[in-house]
């Protein structure tokens, strides 16, 4: 794993280090922990208005990096950084195809209290479309 990698896969393991006790044990980057992280969303949504920039920012990047090594665990793939969105993006299948997925910014709209940002939804489509993938698909999920 390179440095983008590894430094995706440290978000990931500070979140679970943060956020276990709260998901009842539950955070084992599988796609079904996905459901806690929703619902930890969920809950600090109510709170948006009060949360400072910085640490809506730093939830978006926690839980985001999470959610980008769920589905690296789950479908391999490479980290990328798009200079143009500000964050990282995990490709898979290439060279044959590429279904990447950005997750900060949907993070950030699921704290921001938008429903329709349902994160297991979110995460389900990619995963159906990464699975479903022939020669030639490129697609982006965010």
């Amino acid at each position: 794993m390179d440095d983008l990698g590894l430094q995706i896969k440290e978000k990931a393991d500070l979140a679970v280090i943060q956020f276990q006790e709260r998901a009842g044990g539950k955070l084992n980057y599988s796609p079904e922990s996905l459901s806690i992280i929703e619902e930890m969303l969920a809950e600090a949504s109510e709170f948006y208005n009060e949360l400072p920039s910085d640490q809506v920012e730093s939830l978006s990047q926690l839980m985001g990096s999470y959610i980008l090594y769920v589905g690296y665990k789950e479908h391999g793939g490479n980290f990328y950084w798009s200079d143009e969105k500000n964050q990282p993006v995990l490709v898979v299948g290439e060279p044959d195809y590429k279904i990447a997925i950005m997750t900060f910014f949907k993070v950030k709209g699921r704290l921001a209290g938008d429903g329709a940002d349902n994160i297991p939804f979110f995460y389900d489509g990619f995963s159906k479309r990464v699975n479903s993938a022939v020669k030639g698909t490129s697609a982006l999920y965010m």
